[in-house]
């Protein structure tokens, strides 16, 4: 049975490119698609978790992670590494830790290493 991997990241229609440069919606779906499909044709059984806004972020995750048991969550580098979202990164972390308890959680880099990642913890 396939390892299930969930990808947790901003949609592109909500990420500020100003601190991006150079990255576009487009760029960063097609990103993270790639890694998506990359995952699953290593074997894996992904799919991503956009997540749209801070106030909604946690329960989502945490609905989707009643739904679902994930072998591995992934908290992308949007999220982490971008000092506004900081307080929404520490409570996703906290949302897996209590409804996921067995999943390993791991980190990306950004939109294209999350098989490195995963491939760490699965």
């Amino acid at each position: 049975m396939a390892k299930k991997v969930m990808l947790v990241g901003w949609h592109p229609s909500v990420v500020n490119y100003d601190k991006w440069p150079g990255l576009t919606p487009e760029k960063l779906e097609a990103a993270l698609r790639a890694d998506e499909k990359k995952l699953n044709d290593l074997g894996y059984d992904a799919e991503i978790g956009f997540i749209y806004s801070g106030e909604t972020a946690t329960q989502q995750l945490e609905k989707t992670l009643k739904e679902n048991a994930y072998d591995v969550v992934l908290i992308g580098a949007g999220v982490r590494k971008d000092d506004d979202h900081f307080l929404v990164f520490e409570k996703l972390v906290n949302i897996v830790h209590e409804h996921a308890p067995n999943a390993r959680i791991a980190f990306n880099t950004g939109p294209t290493d999350s098989d490195v990642a995963v491939q760490r913890w699965a």
